[in-house]
């Protein structure tokens, strides 16, 4: 017979620095009524063993940082965790992430910890958001016993929703960033796709802006209502 909490990884236990800097990590910021440009937010790309969010892994971790209507460069976060029984596969190969990378990785413990006090209150961005969220919340809940409650905006949606008329055909991240002339210096690079996911952000806030949509809880009920006008179409 098969019993699937056999197969689940055990949590690592955390030394006594470990617990204190979880014990430290703030409480997330709602999303709000300040303008857009007062706001930080945290551009996230995951760069993960396979799309599986209940079986693999997150290998690497990239993201910037949008503050005072603009992308701060000074602040960048890029990691590899240390994964060393990890295959190489094909989606090792598109990411570029070699074996040996994976096995001078950083501790995921310890990777973790210095995301989340990089996120620290922000609320985070992403392409695909929903898949980011899953795999990091799956993630931080196994290495460190931490349960995510940070809102998640995702760029993939509020793209159509403010651009309906410039919509590629695909609507992927390369589709998006070719129809405004962006350039992605490395694709399917954790920091890469995280920069150029901020570069398209900061285009749809100036149009969000545009559509009296000035700050992040009207844009959040407003995607919301989007995504009910869609299903609704769909039915």
């Amino acid at each position: 017979m098969n019993f699937p909490w056999f197969n689940k990884p055990q949590q690592k236990a955390l030394d006594a620095e470990q617990q204190r800097r979880l014990a430290e990590l703030p409480e997330p910021d709602p999303l709000d009524d300040r303008p857009l440009p007062q706001q930080r937010l945290v551009v996230l790309d995951l760069e993960t063993s396979g799309l599986n969010t209940k079986r693999d892994l997150v290998l690497s971790i990239g993201a910037v940082v949008i503050e005072d209507g603009g992308i701060d460069l000074g602040e960048q976060f890029e990691r590899t965790l240390y994964r060393p029984d990890q295959k190489v596969s094909e989606s090792v190969l598109i990411h570029g992430i070699a074996p040996s990378a994976l096995a001078l990785g950083s501790e995921p413990a310890d990777a973790l910890l210095d995301f989340m006090a990089f996120v620290g209150t922000s609320p985070v961005l992403a392409f695909h958001a929903g898949f980011d969220q899953r795999m990091l919340a799956r993630a931080l809940r196994q290495t460190l016993g931490y349960r995510l409650r940070h809102s998640f905006l995702d760029v993939a949606e509020l793209a159509p929703m403010l651009c309906p008329d410039e919509c590629p055909r695909n609507g992927g991240l390369d589709d998006w960033a070719k129809r405004f002339n962006l350039q992605v210096q490395q694709r399917h690079h954790a920091s890469a796709d995280a920069l150029v996911t901020a570069e398209l952000a900061l285009i749809l806030f100036s149009r969000a802006r545009r559509q009296g949509l000035d700050n992040l809880a009207t844009l959040h009920e407003q995607l919301n209502q989007w995504r009910r006008r869609k299903q609704a179409h769909s039915l």
